[in-house]
C-alpha cells in the first residue's frame, strides 16, 4: 500500500489530549484521514463519554464515545504527576500536533502549555479548543454546547415562532468548533511547510456559534433589526419551509427562485406567480403569511407521496421529513458509506461514517473505538520504556 492510500494525512503524528466531543470529533477527522492518533485519557476512568450510557453496543463500548473515538490508540497516563508530564513531554516531542479543550491556562501548572512545549518542539502545531478562546473577558469561563446556543444567538432563532426557544436536537456548536479547529490545524500544517515552525491554533465555541449565524446575523448586521424566530420558515426565501400533506405526513418545500415558484404554480394550477403580491421573492416575503395559508389549504387536498412525486417531476426542491432509522437506511447514505460496520475488525460496534471523500487518498475505517489503556504498554515501549519501567509505573498509578 502507498503512502497516499494509507490516507492524506499518513506520517502525521497526533497527541490528543481532548476529551467529551468537540475536540475528539477533530482528532477522529485527523485519523480518519490517515494521521496516528494517540488519545490520553485518565488511568482507570477514561475519558467521561466512555460512560455515557446506555445505549452500549455488546462490548460495552457506549455510543457515545464510539462517535468520535475511531482510528484512535488509546493511553492512560496521569498528567498531575512529574513522571505522567515526563510521558506528555516525550510524546510531545515526536508529535506534528497536540489538541487539548482544557480551561484556559489549564495545562501551564503541568508544563505542558504551547509556550513550554514549543521550547522543545518548535514545529508543534498546539490546537487550543475553549469556550470562550485563549483572549478576551470571558476566556476563563468553561464552554459547554447548550450554555453556548443561548448566548449565541442560535436559539432565539431555533423552533416555533409563537413557543420558547430551542436547541438544536445535537450538540452542532461542538461539531462544528471541531470542525474550525480541524481546518486551523491544516491550515498550520501548510504554512508549517513554508516556515519550518508550528504555531497555536485557537478555536473558540462562542466564535464558531456566532460564525454559525450566517445570512441571520448578516440579517441583523445590515437592518439592525432582532431577526425574530420563524420556526421552519425561511428568513429570506418564500415559500421555503414545511407543509404537511393529506393526513399531516410532513415534507419541505425550497422554492429557491422565482422560476421555481412559477412551477410550483403550474403543479398547483394557481396563477399566483403573475399576482403583483407574489411575483418576486421581495414580495413573497412581505406577503409570507398569505401566501403559505394558501399553499397550506392546496397541500392539504393530497397525500404527501403525490407532492413529492409531482414537485419533483416538476423540478422544484422537495423533500420528506425522515427520522433516523429512515436516513440512515437511504439507498444513498448507504452507497456513499455513510455507515461503518467495524465487524471485519472483531468489533460489534456500527459508527457514522466520514462525509470527506479523496479520490487518491481515501479515508479509512483501520479500527474501531480503543478499549480503555488498549495502547498504553506499546506506547511506552515505542518511548524507550522497558517492561520493568512500565510496571512500575502501572504500579504507582501513573498510566
Amino acid at each position: 500500500m502507498t503512502d497516499m492510500a494509507k490516507g492524506a494525512l499518513h506520517g502525521i503524528k497526533v497527541l490528543d489530549l481532548s476529551r467529551v466531543l468537540a475536540g475528539p470529533s477533530c482528532t477522529q477527522v485527523l485519523a480518519d484521514l490517515g494521521a496516528e492518533v494517540i488519545k490520553v485519557e485518565r488511568p482507570h476512568i477514561g475519558d467521561e463519554t466512555r460512560h455515557w450510557a446506555p445505549p452500549v453496543f455488546s462490548d460495552d463500548t457506549s455510543a457515545y464515545y464510539a462517535t468520535i473515538n475511531r482510528n484512535k490508540k488509546s493511553l492512560t497516563v496521569d498528567i498531575t504527576t512529574p513522571a505522567g508530564q515526563a510521558i506528555i513531554k516525550k510524546l510531545a516531542i515526536d508529535s506534528d500536533i497536540l489538541v487539548e479543550n482544557f480551561k484556559v491556562g489549564g495545562l501551564k501548572k503541568y508544563g505542558l502549555d504551547y509556550d513550554s512545549l514549543k521550547q522543545h518542539n518548535p514545529r508543534l502545531i498546539y490546537a487550543s479548543l475553549t469556550g470562550f478562546g485563549q483572549t478576551g473577558p470571558d476566556a476563563a469561563r468553561p464552554g459547554y454546547d447548550y450554555i453556548i446556543q443561548g448566548l449565541s444567538g442560535l436559539m432565539s432563532i431555533t423552533g416555533p415562532s409563537d413557543g420558547e426557544p430551542h436547541k438544536v436536537g445535537v450538540a452542532v456548536v461542538d461539531l462544528f468548533a471541531g470542525l474550525q479547529l480541524t481546518i486551523g490545524i491544516q491550515a498550520a500544517l501548510i504554512a508549517r511547510e513554508i516556515t519550518g515552525l508550528g504555531q497555536q491554533v485557537d478555536v473558540a465555541l462562542l466564535d464558531s456559534a456566532l460564525a454559525m449565524l450566517a445570512n441571520v446575523g448578516m440579517n441583523h448586521l445590515a437592518s439592525d433589526k432582532v431577526p425574530p424566530r420563524l420556526g421552519n420558515q425561511h428568513p429570506n426565501i418564500v415559500p421555503y419551509q414545511v407543509f404537511a400533506g393529506q393526513g399531516d405526513a410532513h415534507f419541505i418545500l425550497a422554492c429557491g427562485n422565482d422560476s421555481q415558484f412559477a412551477k410550483l404554480c403550474d403543479v398547483l394550477a394557481v396563477d399566483w406567480h403573475t399576482d403583483k403580491r407574489f411575483m418576486t421573492n421581495p414580495q413573497r416575503v412581505a406577503h409570507r403569511e398569505l401566501l403559505c395559508g394558501e399553499l397550506s389549504k392546496k397541500f392539504a387536498e393530497q397525500p404527501r407521496t403525490y407532492w413529492l412525486e409531482v414537485l419533483d417531476q416538476a423540478g422544484i426542491p422537495c423533500g420528506a421529513i425522515h427520522n433516523i432509522a429512515e436516513a440512515l437506511a437511504m439507498p444513498q447514505a448507504l452507497a456513499r458509506e455513510m455507515v461503518v460496520d467495524f465487524a471485519p475488525q472483531g468489533s460489534p460496534v456500527r459508527a457514522l461514517g466520514n462525509p470527506i471523500k479523496l479520490s487518491a487518498s481515501p479515508v479509512t475505517y483501520r479500527s474501531p473505538p480503543p478499549k480503555l489503556s488498549e495502547h498504553t504498554d506499546s506506547t511506552l515501549a515505542d518511548l524507550g520504556y522497558d517492561s520493568e519501567m512500565i510496571a512500575k509505573l502501572k504500579a504507582d498509578g501513573i498510566v
